[in-house]
């Protein structure tokens, strides 16, 4: 596996034939939404919601928090999409912030849940670990798009990566930190804490959804300290990361009453 990284140069085309283009980066959401709602569908059971359920709010959560996360994206990239405003629309070339996937699937759920008379909660802990799980395998997009790398290395894990996408100032590296297959590592580990997790709180509900918030959040700023990709910079800061600690702040004091407030 660390040898395969660091010899091949990843391609974002699977296959083309004409004007049909398969690309790695949509193939790879795909599949992460459908274990995503395999999971969901599953665990579901255990708490007396019907697929159809899953599926009815499934489709809404899949169509806005995709919406999300693309805005939010182009919001963090708001000069190069200012200057091609076509790749608005280009979702196979890849950019998808999370942040923005879920504040969609946030807000989605909030209206969902207050039509239906349903807990929030209770399905937002239901959907944390999807989500974990979903972004692990997503992740190996950006690795096919040679895109959210980390800063040059010289370990043998490292990636190549194509004089193209290179950011200026790293014109004369080749290898960089695989950023991604960090980030997937970590979401499958949160994916499964999430998961032991889910059965053994059913009485407070929110707790899984907070624990997820917090612990991708610390991932997150972990990951943004190793990223040369360009960002929004505030106060010094990159974005992502002061976004990473405002949830974490957030989430933090929610969880540390006794009764997570009723939605």
């Amino acid at each position: 596996m660390i040898n395969f990284l660091h010899t091949y140069l990843p391609q974002p085309l699977i296959w083309q034939f004409g004007f049909l283009k398969i690309y790695w980066y949509g193939v790879l959401i795909v599949l992460a939404l459908v274990c995503g709602l395999i999971f969901v569908l599953k665990q579901s059971q255990k708490f007396g919601i019907k697929k159809d359920e899953v599926y009815n709010l499934g489709f809404y959560l899949v169509i806005f928090s995709l919406v999300g996360a693309r805005l939010y994206a182009v919001f963090l990239g708001w000069q190069f999409y200012f200057a091609n405003p076509l790749e608005i629309i280009a979702v196979w070339h890849g950019g998808l912030a999370i942040h923005g996937a879920i504040l969609g699937g946030v807000i989605t759920l909030l209206i969902y849940g207050w039509k239906k008379n349903q807990s929030f909660w209770l399905w937002a802990d239901l959907l944390a670990p999807a989500l974990a799980l979903g972004q692990a395998i997503g992740r190996f997009g950006n690795y096919f798009n040679q895109e959210v790398f980390g800063k040059p290395t010289n370990l043998p894990w490292g990636i190549p990566i194509s004089l193209a996408n290179r950011p200026a100032e790293y014109f004369e590296y080749q290898y960089f930190q695989p950023t991604f297959l960090y980030e997937s590592v970590l979401n499958f580990c949160n994916f499964f804490i999430l998961w032991l997790l889910i059965s053994r709180l059913k009485k407070k509900e929110g707790t899984v959804f907070l624990i997820y918030l917090i612990n991708y959040s610390l991932i997150r700023i972990v990951m943004e300290f190793l990223r040369v990709d360009q960002t929004l910079i505030v106060f010094g800061w990159r974005l992502p990361i002061l976004v990473s600690l405002g949830i974490i702040i957030l989430a933090s004091i929610l969880l540390s009453k006794k009764v997570i407030p009723k939605v």
